[in-house]
């Protein structure tokens, strides 16, 4: 008899077998497996909230679908900051948009991330640059755009908006901020 080429090495089940109540036998492939390991917040027993501004507390996982274009929004309805002259607390609502390429931001990590800024004093178009800096220099996307919409304070409501593409999505930067113009309110 031949050796058992297969012999010590591990086996991977792909697929899992189930008999409904007529006796039909389902085959079912399993779930691919994901690379999480880099992933430290994720599925953690505890959560740390940080202080003050911590862009370090960001995380990426790999995309799996690098080969096309497409959207990832979130939405933050209640993004706080403090004003940077009086310390008074700012509301508002933070809509990022963005076109992935290889990574993608982890969005337990983006949720610590812009609670970080709770404590942190800048002016609302400050924080709205900040965080579009801060997650294309971690994620590289191909194209993205962060708009801030804060309550108002004295009467008047500021809506910043800051984007970048890269040099495929030049069109789509300038498209969108043109758009981004409010003609009414």
């Amino acid at each position: 008899m031949g050796k058992d080429s297969n012999k010590g090495a591990e086996m991977k089940k792909i697929a899992y077998y189930f008999c409904d109540s007529n006796n039909i036998l389902y085959v079912c492939p399993m779930i691919p497996e994901r690379d999480t390991n880099t992933l430290t917040l994720l599925g953690s027993n505890t959560t740390r909230y940080p202080s003050d501004y911590c862009a370090e507390i960001l995380e990426t996982f790999e995309n799996k679908h690098p080969e096309r274009d497409y959207l990832v929004t979130f939405t933050c309805p209640e993004f706080t900051s403090l004003c940077p002259k009086t310390g008074q607390p700012d509301f508002g609502k933070i809509l990022i948009n963005y076109i992935p390429d290889r990574k993608m931001v982890e969005s337990k990590s983006l949720k610590l991330y812009l609670f970080s800024f709770r404590n942190h004093g800048d002016f609302h178009e400050d924080c709205v640059n900040i965080i579009m800096n801060d997650l294309r220099k971690l994620m590289e996307p191909r194209y993205i755009e962060v708009r801030g919409i804060f309550m108002p304070r004295g009467g008047i409501s500021i809506i910043p908006f800051a984007n970048w593409g890269d040099s495929e999505h030049q069109k789509l930067v300038a498209d969108r901020m043109a758009a981004a113009f409010p003609l009414e309110f």
